[in-house]
């Protein structure tokens, strides 16, 4: 796992419970209806722990009793982290997208990193978390969080 702070903030002495604490909607591109799916276990953890969640994905109408969206930018509210369930080289246009939308934190999960982007989205102002699962780390900070 890697976090990447942008330019000016301090970065906190968990910066992870942080961004768990401060931000509570999360848009999950490549969310899929599947349950089988890492996208759907991880989303459904999250829901059930009150995170608003926004499925971003073209293929799918409703996931999680939720209204997908084909795009970042077709989301009518306010979104705060990006989470990201797509394979490496698809992650750039994602970023381009949650900066475009205003997005406070690019989340790539377990497995995903991409250095270029994850770059582009720090020097925009992001804060950066790469081959993190989002789950993983809500669960070793759930008495913090209360």
């Amino acid at each position: 796992m890697r976090v990447l702070m942008p330019d000016g903030m301090a970065a906190a002495a968990d910066p992870i419970l942080e961004i768990l604490k401060k931000y509570k909607t999360v848009a999950v591109v490549g969310l899929s209806s599947n349950p089988a799916r890492p996208s759907y276990e991880v989303t459904q953890y999250m829901q059930s722990a009150g995170y608003k969640i926004i499925p971003v994905n073209p293929n799918e109408k409703e996931v999680l009793r939720e209204k997908s969206y084909a795009r970042l930018e077709d989301v009518p509210e306010k979104i705060e982290i990006v989470d990201i369930f797509r394979r490496a080289e698809d992650v750039p246009p994602v970023v381009e997208s949650a900066i475009r939308v205003g997005a406070k934190v690019v989340w790539m999960q377990l497995g995903i990193a991409n250095a270029g982007a994850a770059e582009r989205a720090r020097s925009a102002g992001l804060i950066v978390a790469e081959d993190a699962c989002i789950l993983v780390e809500h669960r070793k900070r759930v008495k913090q969080l209360g």
